[in-house]
């Protein structure tokens, strides 16, 4: 008896995610889905993207995590569209807490919403939001093996990032391996390497948004 539940939550989510599409694209706001395992650097590449975009498009954030609200806090001075979204114990967000989410945004006033999922790469990768295209954040501290343990990411993302390239010199970690085990799923799986911290690279990823905005 418990399949039928389960397939009853998975329907529910995938109708409000459908809700949340509709009501974004009629708002003509695009909007992705960062996902990262704790420290990727999530928090800190949205800092350095906001300080970098100006005024060349308006952002929207809501940024999930289990408890506290730092993450909403560190965005705030960078955005007035900025809100924090507490899951209290859950390891990923659901379409209906976007839902409930975007009513603290003026949807009419942004052209990007970008949802900053909890910290891991397993469960935000199976709940539909209602999003346009889901970032998939790997960083150089957590090894070269991620994309072979995580592969479900791999295979749904619109982009792959690879973070913190900054620290190649100063850790274990294999190019040709992270690599190789990208390409043994997805021949044609995009990436872009980047600091968040330094801004090497970045340049290419506000390119990548602007270019998703405008074809949204």
């Amino acid at each position: 008896m418990n399949i039928p539940v389960v397939e009853n939550v998975l329907k529910l989510n995938d109708e409000i995610a459908a809700e949340n599409r509709r009501t974004l694209k009629d708002a003509g706001v695009v909007t992705i889905t960062l996902i990262g395992s704790p420290g990727s650097g999530k928090t800190t590449l949205l800092e350095t993207t906001l300080k970098s975009l100006g005024n060349d498009l308006s952002v929207g954030l809501l940024t999930g995590d289990i408890a506290t609200s730092r993450d909403a806090e560190r965005l705030a001075p960078h955005s007035p569209h900025v809100a924090q979204i507490n899951t209290g114990g859950s390891c990923h967000l659901d379409a209906n807490q976007i839902k409930q989410g975007m009513k603290q945004l003026p949807l009419d006033k942004l052209d990007l919403l970008i949802i900053e999922n909890v910290g891991n790469l397993i469960c935000p990768v199976g709940f539909d939001l209602g999003q346009d295209a889901k970032i998939g954040l790997f960083s150089v501290p957590e090894g070269d093996d991620k994309p072979a343990k995580h592969p479900r990411i791999v295979l749904e993302a619109s982009l792959l990032v690879l973070n913190k390239i900054d620290l190649i010199p100063y850790v274990s970690f294999d190019r040709d391996v992270f690599y190789g085990d990208l390409k043994s799923m997805r021949e044609d799986a995009p990436v872009m390497e980047l600091s968040a911290t330094t801004g090497e690279g970045i340049d290419n990823w506000l390119d990548w948004l602007r270019r998703l905005a405008d074809e949204g």
